[in-house]
């Protein structure tokens, strides 16, 4: 029996593998929003409950073309005054600039949209990318496509729980870490939720020693992905370039946790996130706001949510 099987999955092509690990969607097999599907009035009004101080704080950073990213992504920015050459002045007395960016919308604070990360193929929901995924953009679950995420948030002070200023590259933690945090501060993760871990590397490290910051970085276990998944939150995001842990905890499943959130769960996933303000206010639960920019088709975003507490 095992000599057939292994003969079947020789002969199957790659997706047809991977469909067979594919679980369709709870929301309907049109779904492409995702764990965005558990904000509604009642969660939004409970959230908008958590602010007390009437205070902000953007959790974007500030990017330019020297931030390091992911490579081979960079930006590049030109700022220009059209049809102003030679003291030209085609409005009178007016002048204007404007600007041009080119550059990948995955770098610095992002979103990642559920078309971004499958397994052999086959991402959220069962699709196929060879089906969704062209050259000029995304024809299924292209950011556009996200709504306004507007939900309880809560920080993590992973950094804090072990007594550190930052974890190292290549060490992660584990869901008796996040269980132990969930509990001393008073922020059990809830259906619904955004979660952001802080684990100091960015305010460690960006500045300091970039190269260092986007070669490796801390960053969750297999095991608290799935947790956090299994508690039915709506993304998951931290202080570091990836989230997950780099090197990877297990060497053959680089970046597990953007498979278990994006592919199997629709959960979203937040990078770059500027956490360090929070922690250092003990403002471990906000009211989460995003309204990214919605470019048809495209599959992650530059972002720059708000903490309101």
């Amino acid at each position: 029996m095992k000599t057939i099987v292994q003969l079947i999955l020789l002969i199957l092509p790659l997706s047809a593998v991977a469909e067979q690990h594919c679980q369709p969607s709870q929301w309907g097999a049109d779904d492409e929003i995702g764990a965005a599907n558990r904000i509604n009035t009642v969660s939004v009004l409970k959230a908008a409950k958590l602010i007390k101080k009437g205070k902000t704080h953007g959790l974007g950073i500030t990017i330019d073309s020297t931030t390091p990213a992911f490579a081979p992504r960079s930006l590049s920015l030109m700022v220009v005054q059209p049809n102003q050459q030679e003291s030209n002045r085609p409005f009178f007395d007016m002048t204007y600039n404007d600007d041009i960016f080119q550059g990948w919308f995955g770098i610095g604070s992002q979103i990642d949209g559920l078309g971004h990360l499958g397994y052999k193929g086959v991402y959220y929901n069962c699709n196929h990318g060879k089906d969704f995924a062209g050259i000029s953009g995304l024809t299924k679950m292209g950011i556009e496509k996200v709504p306004p995420i507007v939900a309880r948030g809560i920080v993590l002070d992973v950094a804090g729980h072990y007594g550190v200023e930052t974890l190292d590259a290549g060490q992660y933690f584990s869901v008796d870490d996040v269980k132990a945090i969930e509990k001393k501060q008073g922020t059990p993760v809830r259906e619904g939720d955004v979660v952001l871990f802080h684990t100091g590397w960015t305010d460690a490290k960006l500045k300091s020693d970039p190269d260092a910051w986007v070669s490796g970085e801390p960053g969750q276990s297999e095991e608290v992905a799935a947790y956090l998944a299994s508690k039915k939150v709506v993304a998951v995001g931290a202080d570091t370039w990836g989230l997950d842990v780099v090197p990877s905890q297990v060497e053959s499943r680089p970046y597990q946790g953007h498979v278990i959130y994006l592919k199997e769960n629709g959960i979203y996933i937040f990078e770059t996130m500027n956490t360090g303000p929070l922690v250092k206010e003990k403002a471990f639960e906000f009211l989460f706001v995003l309204g990214q920019a919605k470019v048809r088709g495209a599959v992650q975003m530059i972002i720059n949510p708000v903490a309101i507490y």
